[in-house]
């Protein structure tokens, strides 16, 4: 008898979720298998079974190692995976996700096994706080690798790293010391605790303490290096997370010696680059799918032309209902404030200049999406030259209101490829000269913005 492969998902799925015992067979797989529809003897099947052969003999090791499936929440992202694509809430992801998916379910597979080697368990950690730790390492020096390398996914976007990410992140277990944060956010929180920790010998090494305290598995979304006073720190930071044991795994849209390509000072950040590809395996998802795009936006709104202004102030005044919209101050990091033009229920309205163009970045963006599930923002212009710093601005903006799941509803200058087609990578300019020497240059390229991580960073921000 056939069966549809949703329909062998779906056994499958049943059979990891059955607690499994030194006891129980091969030959009672098989069984299972028949009575399910299947016929072990027909070539077609027989791949399948030697699947559920492998199934099987994970589950056995993973209950040699003491941990039941019960316990780990499932058998893995691999195993959650198949659930929801056979559950119908997920598409069928290509050969690329696959093949990171069996990278995630390696990495916990091992830390399952590792796991007191590792010291995951927050409730048998050392108690040292950070300070401590750091007082006691100046008098008894010790540091200790992981015995397990972390992961580091990179690619085009939408590819789903920070989709399988979680679902990697949370297939494990909840009394582990682990932490998922979006890179942007993880560097606001260093900076902010080096601020508390100003006039120690060593600050770094104290909040290195303090993080690997909280958190040995570290996961950081959208790892991207763009501000040269996180590239100058990441080196010493990573050194001394590392030290204390802490795994790595990332997401980036870039692979690892292309991070912070041509900033200022980098031959200082060199040695970060060669410290992560140690300590971390470097996986590619070389897929040319763009998930998001499969998607439909449920509620944001794009409008197009500089006079859809009067229909954003429409959409905005219906989502604040009967209430009145006012100026409004809010707190956003280290006792800094942001001026709100307009607020009211949960939604903000900006004209672009007032949050684009002024001296703000991430800390002041999250400070806003954590006040305001909704923003108006009026005004995005075509990106160039003359305003690459507010196209960084606006990259960073987007990424955060992504990260938080809040709604964005903008007006702009063109569509979101209009918006930065003169934003171009080193290639592309290169690829680009023979056609441009025939145009008029300065019609043409006087504003071409050539900007290698802008250049990248522009497909994600399309992209959401």
């Amino acid at each position: 008898m056939r069966r549809s492969v949703r329909s062998f998902r779906q056994f499958r799925y049943a059979f990891q979720r059955q607690e499994c015992n030194y006891s129980f067979s091969l030959v009672k797989c098989q069984k299972i298998l028949i009575d399910t529809g299947y016929r072990v003897t027909d070539n077609a099947n027989i791949d399948k079974f030697s699947c559920l052969k492998f199934i099987v003999s994970r589950t056995l090791s993973t209950d040699a190692a003491k941990v039941s499936i019960g316990d780990v929440n499932g058998g893995g992202p691999y195993v959650e995976y198949e659930r929801r694509i056979a559950a119908g809430e997920l598409v069928d992801g290509d050969s690329f996700q696959v093949g990171t998916l069996r990278e995630l379910q390696r990495l916990y597979d091992e830390l399952v096994e590792s796991a007191d080697a590792c010291k995951l368990d927050r409730y048998t950690a050392s108690d040292k706080s950070g300070r401590s730790r750091w007082l006691w390492s100046r008098l008894m020096p010790q540091s200790w690798y992981s015995p397990i390398k972390g992961l580091y996914l990179y690619g085009g976007v939408g590819t789903g790293k920070t989709m399988l990410m979680d679902l990697f992140f949370d297939q494990l277990p909840v009394n582990w010391r682990k932490k998922r944060i979006h890179f942007h956010d993880f560097m606001l929180n260093v900076h902010s605790r080096l601020q508390r920790h100003k006039g120690v010998a060593d600050p770094l090494e104290v909040v290195a303490g303090e993080i690997s305290d909280e958190a040995i598995l570290l996961c950081l979304d959208e790892f991207m290096v763009t501000d040269v006073a996180d590239a100058l720190i990441l080196n010493r930071l990573f050194r001394h997370l590392f030290n204390n044991g802490v795994i790595l795994v990332a997401t980036s849209n870039r692979a690892p010696d292309n991070l912070y390509e041509r900033g200022l000072q980098r031959d200082l950040f060199l040695p970060f680059i060669a410290t992560l590809k140690e300590r971390c395996v470097a996986h590619e998802i070389g897929s040319a799918v763009d998930y998001r795009k499969m998607t439909s936006a449920q509620q944001g709104f794009y409008f197009v032309g500089k006079e859809s202004s009067s229909l954003l102030k429409q959409k905005f005044q219906q989502l604040i209902g009967e209430q009145k919209a006012c100026p409004q101050e809010v707190e956003v990091v280290m006792g800094r404030t942001l001026q709100v033009p307009l607020g009211a229920n949960g939604c903000a309205y900006f004209p672009f200049e007032e949050l684009c163009d002024k001296p703000l970045g991430a800390a002041d963006y999250f400070g806003l999406s954590n006040n305001f599930h909704t923003l108006a923002l009026e005004g995005v212009p075509i990106f160039g030259l003359h305003n690459r710093a507010a196209a960084y601005r606006f990259v960073t903006l987007v990424d955060v209101i992504y990260e938080n799941r809040a709604r964005l509803l903008c007006t702009a200058e063109g569509s979101p490829l209009d918006l930065f087609d003169r934003i171009v990578t080193i290639a592309d300019a290169q690829q680009m000269a023979p056609r441009t020497s025939r145009r008029s240059r300065k019609n043409d390229d006087s504003d071409l913005c050539v900007d290698n991580e802008l250049g990248f960073a522009k497909e994600r921000t399309i992209s959401r």
